[in-house]
C-alpha cells in the first residue's frame, strides 16, 4: 500500500497513476463506496460539490449554494458569457457526506499542483482548497464555430469526476497522439494541446463512415478520460 494512503478503503485507481510527487492527503477524505457513490469524511473542513448531489450524511453538516461555480461574481459573469454551466454547493462539517448523481460512475483524480480540464457536468466534488475556473481550449462546434469552454480544477488535492459508464484513461505521448470523439470526452490533464480535426471523408458523405464529423486531437504528454457513451454535440451532428 502506498504510504500516503492511511485508509484501507482508499486504494489508488488507474486515475491516480499520472506521474508526480507523492500525494499528501487533504483533511477531507474521499473514498468510493461501489463505483457510483462518493463518501467524503470531513473534520470541520469543506468540499465543493455539484448542487443537489448529496444523497445522505451523518454528523453535523452545513450546505451553502455558491455562485459562479464557486468563483464568486467574476466567475458567474464569465460562465454566463462562455455558456459553461456549473452549479456548486459548499458542504462543511463534521462527519461523512455521501454524493452521487444519476447513478453515474465516479472516478477519483489526485492532483499534485497540476490542472485538470473537465466538462462542468462531469465534475461531482472537489477539495475546497482546489481552485476552479473557466478556460477556452479550442473549437468544438465545427461548422458553427462554437468555442470550447471548459472548467478547470487546479492545485493539490482530490477531485471526483463522473462518466456515463466506466471511464477509460488513455495515455498521450509525443509519439502517440490521440483523437477523441467530442461526445465521449470527459476530462484531461498534463501538458496537452488540443486541435479540432475533421473526420469527414468520402465514405462519410456516402453514409458509410463512422458518423463522426469532427474529433478532438490531443498532442503532448498527459492523460485523457473518455466515457463509453456519447453526449450530443454540434460537431457530431454536422
Amino acid at each position: 500500500m502506498h504510504k500516503g494512503w492511511a485508509d484501507p478503503l482508499c486504494t489508488p485507481t488507474l486515475l491516480s497513476l499520472y506521474p508526480g510527487p507523492r500525494y499528501l492527503r487533504a483533511v477531507a477524505t474521499f473514498r468510493l463506496q461501489g463505483s457510483r457513490v462518493l463518501a467524503v469524511t470531513m473534520t470541520g473542513d469543506a468540499v465543493k460539490a455539484k448542487n443537489g448531489s448529496m444523497v445522505a450524511y451523518d454528523g453535523q453538516m452545513a450546505f451553502k449554494k455558491m455562485s459562479g461555480g464557486g468563483e464568486g461574481l467574476r466567475g458567474m459573469v464569465t460562465r454566463r458569457l462562455t455558456g459553461e454551466q456549473m452549479e456548486v454547493m459548499e458542504v462543511r462539517g463534521q462527519g461523512t457526506c455521501w454524493f452521487a448523481d444519476r447513478a453515474s460512475e465516479i472516478n477519483l483524480v489526485h492532483l499534485h499542483g497540476e490542472k485538470l480540464w473537465v466538462e462542468a457536468s462531469n465534475l461531482l466534488c472537489a477539495d475546497a482548497g482546489l481552485r476552479t475556473g473557466t478556460t477556452f481550449t479550442g473549437l468544438r462546434g465545427g461548422a458553427s464555430g462554437n468555442g470550447l469552454f471548459t472548467t478547470t480544477v487546479e492545485g493539490t488535492g482530490q477531485a471526483a469526476i463522473m462518466s456515463d459508464g466506466p471511464a477509460t484513461v488513455l495515455r498521450v505521448t509525443p509519439q502517440y497522439p490521440l483523437s477523441v470523439d467530442p461526445g465521449a470526452y470527459v476530462a484531461h490533464q498534463g501538458n496537452l494541446q488540443q486541435h479540432l480535426q475533421s473526420g469527414v471523408t468520402f465514405r462519410t458523405l456516402l453514409g458509410e463512415g463512422g458518423g463522426e464529423a469532427f474529433q478532438i486531437r490531443f498532442e503532448g504528454d498527459g492523460l485523457v478520460y473518455v466515457q463509453p457513451s456519447e453526449r450530443n454535440t454540434v460537431g457530431g451532428d454536422v
